[in-house]
C-alpha cells in the first residue's frame, strides 16, 4: 500500500501488491464548526493559510480531510487518528472554531455553504450541479492493502455483502436540516443517488473494471478512476481496496474498530471464492442497513435462500468467524471495540437520545463536537 493523498493514474498501471499485505489507512472528514452557534464554518482557508500540516481540504470550506499515514497494524492506526484528532483540535482551537465527526451536520444547509476556491472543486460543481451541492455529508473511508488485482476485485465483491453491516455499525446522521429524517444514515441514502455511487457492480475480475473504466478515461467522460464513488472500489494507484459506505463517527474507538473490521474481513476474502449475490439483494441489504441502522433485520446472505435475522445478531456471528483473522492480524482488542458499539449504540442512536431531551439540533451539534474532541 503507498501512501495516501498521492493523485491517481491510469487502472493499466495498479500498484497492488507493492508494500505489504493488509496495511491499513483511514481518511476522516470533519465539519468545521462556529464555537458558539456549532454552525457549519466556512474555515478550511484559514487553516491551510496558517500552513497547519497534515489538513487537506475538500469540496466545500466548511469541510476538512485527514488521512492516516500506511499503518502497518490497528495498534498504529489508532494512534494515528489520536495524534490527528489531537492535531485537528488545537489548529482549529487556534482559528477559534470547533470541529466535529458525523455523517451529517444536524441542521445546517447545503444552499449556505462555499464551495472551495480550487478548480478541481470548481469543475465538479460545473459538471455535477446539484447532485454535488446537496453532498454536505462526511465519510469515515478504510483502505487495506492487497497483494494482486485479482484479489482486489475479489475482495471488493465480498466486502459488497457486508454493506449493511458497516453502515449500522457508523451510522450516525439522523438528523438533515434540523429535523430527524427517519434514517439511521442520511448520509448513505444521499450518497447513492451520486453518480457512479452506490454498491459496486458484480465485475467478473480487473481485466473487465480496467477495460470499462479505461474506456471512460479515454473518451473523456471521466479524469481518472477516482471519479467512481463506489461504497467499495479498488484502488489501483494506492494498491488498496477503499470501503468507503461509512459515516464519519464522533468516537475515536469507533473509527478503529470500523477498520479492524474491515481489514478483517478483506484478510477472510483475500484470495478467497466468493459466492456472488444478485445485486437486488445487496441494495435490499443497503436500504435496510441505512433505515434503521442496528435495530434492522437483513437479509442473511450466507444462507441459500437468504432469511432475515437481526443485523446485531449478524455482527455478532461475524465476529465470532473473524476471531483467527485478529489473532493473524494482531488486532484482537481492536476488533473488540465492535462489541462496544454494539452495547451502547451507534452514533445515531446518540444523537436522536439528544435530540428528543428538547428537540434541539444545536445541542446534537454541541455533543457531537464534544465526543469527537474526546
Amino acid at each position: 500500500m503507498s501512501a495516501l493523498g498521492e493523485t491517481a493514474s491510469s487502472v493499466a498501471d495498479p500498484r497492488f501488491g507493492t508494500g505489504p499485505p493488509f496495511t491499513v489507512g483511514v481518511e476522516e472528514e470533519y465539519m468545521l464548526l462556529d464555537p458558539e452557534s456549532f454552525e457549519l464554518v466556512a474555515g478550511i482557508e484559514g487553516l491551510l493559510n496558517a500552513r497547519e500540516s497534515g489538513l487537506t481540504p475538500e469540496f466545500f470550506e466548511s469541510l476538512l480531510e485527514t488521512h492516516t499515514p500506511v499503518c502497518r497494524d490497528l495498534g498504529e492506526v489508532h494512534r494515528e487518528l489520536r495524534r490527528l484528532r489531537a492535531h485537528v483540535a488545537e489548529a482549529t482551537d487556534a482559528q477559534r472554531l470547533r470541529f466535529g465527526a458525523a455523517g451529517t451536520h444536524p441542521f445546517s444547509l447545503y444552499e449556505e455553504q462555499r464551495i472551495t476556491r480550487r478548480d478541481r472543486y470548481r469543475g465538479i460543481a460545473d459538471e455535477l450541479q446539484y447532485v454535488a451541492r446537496r453532498e454536505l455529508i462526511f465519510g469515515l473511508h478504510v483502505h487495506v492493502g492487497v497483494g494482486s488485482p485479482e484479489s482486489a476485485i475479489t475482495v471488493v465483491r465480498g466486502l459488497s455483502l457486508h454493506l449493511a453491516e458497516l453502515i449500522a455499525l457508523a451510522a450516525s446522521s439522523p438528523l438533515w436540516r434540523g429535523r430527524p429524517t427517519g434514517l439511521a444514515s442520511t448520509r448513505a441514502e444521499i450518497v447513492a443517488g451520486h453518480t457512479r455511487a452506490g454498491p459496486p457492480p458484480p465485475l467478473r475480475d480487473y481485466e473487465e473494471f480496467a477495460t470499462v473504466v479505461g474506456s471512460l478515461e479515454a473518451s473523456g467522460c471521466l479524469a481518472d478512476y477516482t471519479q467512481i464513488w463506489w461504497d467499495v472500489r479498488p484502488h489501483p494507484r494506492l494498491g488498496t481496496v477503499e470501503t468507503r459506505v461509512m459515516d464519519a463517527v464522533s468516537s475515536l474507538d469507533d473509527a478503529v474498530a470500523l477498520a479492524a473490521y474491515i481489514q478483517c474481513l478483506v484478510y477472510h476474502y483475500a484470495g478467497a471464492e466468493v459466492q456472488p449475490r444478485h445485486p437486488l439483494l445487496i441494495a435490499e441489504n443497503r436500504w435496510r442497513g441505512l433505515r434503521w441502522g442496528l435495530e434492522a433485520e437483513v437479509l442473511d446472505l450466507d444462507d441459500d435462500p437468504p432469511h432475515r435475522i437481526p443485523v446485531e445478531r449478524l455482527i455478532r456471528r461475524r465476529l465470532r468467524g473473524l476471531a483467527g483473522a485478529a489473532q493473524d492480524l494482531g488486532c484482537e482488542a481492536e476488533l473488540d471495540f465492535v462489541n462496544r458499539i454494539l452495547e451502547r449504540g451507534n452514533g445515531a442512536q446518540r444523537q436522536l437520545l439528544v435530540y428528543g431531551a428538547n428537540r434541539d439540533p444545536v445541542e446534537v451539534a454541541r455533543d457531537i463536537a464534544e465526543i469527537t474532541a474526546g
